[in-house]
């Protein structure tokens, strides 16, 4: 869990929450204003760090988004492309993804289609290192490494980072 290349808020920030999400999961996308929320309001102290867990089984456009993702993250665009694609998660098609790549001024042909399968290795990995801490669905947080079981809501994520905090 040393790549930390999808960060959210200060890097040095004393509480890290992991999500394991997919781009095409409606609870990720529901999820994902209540966490940036939370990183924008602590004062630099959480960070959020996204792991791609694609559930291709259910989500047929899952993967190709995450290769897209990476090809923004690529250009230090990570978060503009989640929140872009969660706000389209009804067009996730390659040609979608290359027009929001586009839009983003990412290089539309590294986002999708061939072009996109170097960034492969980078979501398996994420994805393989889920799957050997148990995890089967999406979204899964953890705070500073423990599996986080409540509700992804405000007061309570807020209650699990102060636990976290006064536990260091």
């Amino acid at each position: 869990m040393s790549d930390d290349r999808l960060v959210l808020g200060d890097p040095a920030a004393p509480v890290t929450i992991t999500e394991y999400g997919d781009l095409e999961c409606p609870y990720c996308r529901s999820a994902e204003p209540v966490l940036r929320t939370l990183v924008e309001e602590s004062g630099g102290g959480v960070r959020l760090v996204w792991r791609h867990f694609p559930l291709f089984q259910l989500h047929p456009h899952a993967l190709i988004a995450a290769l897209a993702a990476e090809a923004a993250a690529e250009r230090g665009l990570f978060w503009q492309m989640q929140r872009a694609l969660f706000a389209q998660q009804d067009r996730l098609t390659e040609p979608d993804l290359r027009a929001a790549a586009a839009r983003l001024g990412v290089d539309p042909e590294a986002a999708a289609g061939p072009g996109a399968q170097r960034f492969a290795d980078r979501v398996e990995a994420d994805y393989v290192g889920g799957l050997g801490l148990g995890i089967r669905g999406t979204p899964t947080l953890l705070v500073q490494g423990e599996r986080y079981r409540g509700p992804v809501e405000l007061p309570a994520l807020r209650e699990a980072v102060a636990l976290a905090a006064a536990a260091r």
